[in-house]
């Protein structure tokens, strides 16, 4: 079976949540099912510090990344008081995230992990959705970004993915595998991970 790379971009502020569940359900299906779905972390910096101060050591950082070798960008959302805006609003990442679209790979976001699709451009005028409590405060934000904006927990606009919170995260991690496999092999996975 053909090697799939996915790039999982950790901002400074990123929900470990979030993040993990994209290692887990890709090292599942590469390791125990031989799907081949390596995947590449990749930061601004080498050490990447989450929300909750805990530090991730990143497999490449943005400068060292070649669209060509991926399937997919995975997005774990983040906090803006532990500085994820400020990186994820950074234009070296915006350009990735048009380059992936530009060559029709697959986009997956959760809960906050929106924000940068939509500043790119590339969720104009597409459905898509993020975090949905504080009064829809943050779908509003993204509406205001150009984004027909669908209160549902997953929203798939073609190739790209959104979720509303961090509940969302193996939802989003499943839906992303689903459309680099087959649903078939998605639940013989999903069920082998007890879900």
């Amino acid at each position: 079976m053909q090697n799939k790379k996915v790039l999982v971009f950790v901002a400074k502020g990123f929900e470990t949540m979030e993040f993990s569940a994209f290692i887990d359900v890709f090292g599942w299906s590469t390791l125990d099912y031989g799907h081949n779905l390596w995947v590449d972390t990749c930061g601004f910096t080498e050490k990447v510090v989450s929300s909750f101060n805990i530090p991730v050591i990143v497999d490449k950082t943005i400068s060292e990344i070649n669209v060509e070798e991926y399937a997919a960008l995975a997005i774990p959302g983040g906090f803006e008081e532990f500085g994820f805006y400020e990186e994820v609003y950074d234009e070296r990442f915006l350009e990735l995230i048009r380059e992936f679209n530009a060559k029709g790979k697959m986009i997956a976001t959760i809960c906050s992990g929106a924000f940068p699709v939509a500043k790119s451009g590339v969720l104009k005028n597409r459905k898509g959705t993020t975090y949905h409590l504080k009064d829809g405060y943050y779908q509003q934000k993204l509406k205001e970004l150009g984004v027909d904006v669908i209160n549902e927990p997953v929203v798939v606009d073609d190739n790209i993915i959104t979720s509303y919170c961090p509940q969302t995260a193996p939802d989003v991690a499943f839906e992303l595998l689903k459309m680099l496999t087959s649903e078939g092999e998605m639940d013989v996975i999903k069920k082998a991970m007890g879900f």
